[in-house]
C-alpha cells in the first residue's frame, strides 16, 4: 500500500506573478494588512504551501476573515482586497446576484 506523503511546494506563484517562498510571506506579527499581503497569504494557501488552519494560526485570523479574503480574490482579484473598494464590490455583487 502506498502511503500518502505530505509534500508541499517550496514556492508558489504570488498575486503579481512573482515566486513566493515561506520567507517572502508577511511576518506573523503583521498588523497592517494591505491588499498585496492578504493576496500573498491567499496564494500560499491556494498553492498548498500553507493549510488554512496554519495560515489562520500564523496570522491570528478567523476562518471567516480568511474566507472573505479568498472570496474577494476569486471575484475581483487584488483590487477586491482593498478596504476602500470593499463596499463598492459588495454592492456590485449583490446587484448581480438579483438578476
Amino acid at each position: 500500500m502506498i502511503e500518502q506523503l505530505n509534500v508541499r511546494p517550496a514556492t508558489v506563484v504570488g498575486p503579481l506573478g512573482e515566486r513566493l517562498t515561506m520567507e517572502d510571506l508577511p511576518a506573523p506579527d503583521t498588523n497592517r494588512w494591505v491588499a498585496r499581503r492578504k493576496a500573498e497569504v491567499v496564494a500560499a494557501v491556494n498553492g498548498g504551501m500553507l493549510t488554512i488552519e496554519e495560515a489562520c494560526a500564523r496570522y491570528q485570523l478567523t476562518l471567516e476573515e480568511f474566507a472573505s479574503w479568498q472570496r474577494a480574490v476569486e471575484r475581483s482579484g487584488l483590487a477586491g482586497l482593498r478596504v476602500t473598494r470593499a463596499q463598492h464590490y459588495r454592492e456590485l455583487y449583490q446587484r448581480t446576484q438579483r438578476f
